[in-house]
């Protein structure tokens, strides 16, 4: 007599699987965000990588100490809280103390992913959430700018190693970020600088440059969806074109508001959070036009300079109900009407 070794399963659809797996497409972000990170320890030395080493540091500890308080196996290594670590290290200033980093970082994986059920349950991008967090309990320290002395891979500023609860003394400033001095003294940086990243600002807002041509490698890779940082970029240049047009001494450019700040770093790596986005195309679409709209509102209109962190957590709000209002057809029936 035969027996039968295997069971016909029955799952529901999809029932062919893609080959990229969670591992491979985190990785490749990682790769993706090695040219902005290099630059940043560049162009700040020991305060970035200090920061950033911090930052991704914290959100592995966090992470792991987690999922073993939970009784799960430790997911560390697939790589995503390692992308939540870079994105976060890279949107806070340079300089900022180490123990300030941290508690961020563990806000960040705890209260913005792993309370939400974790990886693919995230309603909010975590590093959003984290830097947000710090924005509201340290708003002196998150809007202090360090300059880029020319011992920077030699000394540390005293703002880094500040005793926790203690408030950091800082060694030297900078005037204001190009966003800033725009909005508050019309003071206008050129846009070749603002690409090449010669300014003042976050550790990773400054290179443009390098910022998209890492959307670029992850777009060819089928790994990111290009039609919502291309739907914020158009959105935010054709709103600042027409605002100018209005008033030149006014209001600043597309150029100036495309490079400037955390577009560029938001639009391509956060408002793409494959979790917290739109799944269709129409759907991105306008989920990328919010954002875009909101940008330029909270920059021109808003008591901030910058406004992308806000546009994005408030276009992570939406997308669910975006997903909900547009449905797709199903191929061969008529489109349901939602009852009321």
């Amino acid at each position: 007599m035969v027996r039968w070794t295997k069971t016909l399963e029955i799952r529901s659809s999809p029932h062919i699987a893609g080959g990229k797996s969670v591992n491979a497409i985190m990785f490749n972000v990682v790769l993706a965000l090695l040219p902005v990170t290099a630059f940043a320890v560049y162009a700040f030395g020991l305060a970035a990588l200090i920061t950033l080493g911090t930052a991704v540091t914290s959100c592995l500890v966090t992470e792991h100490l987690l999922c073993r308080l939970t009784g799960r196996n430790s997911s560390v290594g697939d790589w995503s809280v390692v992308v939540t670590g870079l994105l976060y290290g890279l949107t806070l200033p340079p300089g900022l103390a180490v123990w300030m980093v941290a508690v961020g970082g563990v806000m960040a994986v705890g209260l913005g992913k792993f309370l939400f059920g974790g990886l693919g349950y995230n309603p909010f991008n975590p590093a959003l959430v984290g830097r947000a967090l710090l924005q509201a309990a340290f708003p002196v320290a998150m809007t202090t700018w360090p300059t880029m002395p020319v011992d920077r891979f030699t000394q540390l500023p005293s703002s880094t190693l500040a005793w926790p609860f203690t408030k950091p003394v800082y060694d030297s400033i900078s005037g204001a970020t190009p966003l800033a001095g725009w909005k508050f003294d019309r003071v206008m940086t050129e846009p070749t600088d603002l690409l090449l990243g010669y300014v003042s600002g976050s550790t990773g807002e400054t290179c443009a440059l390098l910022i998209l041509l890492g959307g670029v490698y992850l777009v060819m890779r089928k790994i990111m969806s290009w039609r919502i940082p291309v739907t914020i970029f158009l959105t935010v240049a054709l709103c600042s074109g027409l605002l100018q047009l209005i008033d030149p001494a006014k209001y600043a450019g597309p150029l100036f508001m495309l490079f400037s700040g955390g577009l560029m770093l938001g639009a391509v790596f956060m408002a793409t959070d494959m979790v917290a986005s739109p799944m269709t195309h129409l759907g991105c679409e306008l989920y990328g036009v919010l954002i875009g709209l909101l940008v330029v509102v909270i920059r021109v209109w808003g008591g901030m300079p910058e406004g992308v962190m806000y546009a994005i957590l408030l276009g992570n709000a939406v997308s669910p109900h975006i997903d909900n209002w547009i449905q797709p057809r199903v191929y061969g029936t008529k489109k349901r009407r939602q009852t009321p």
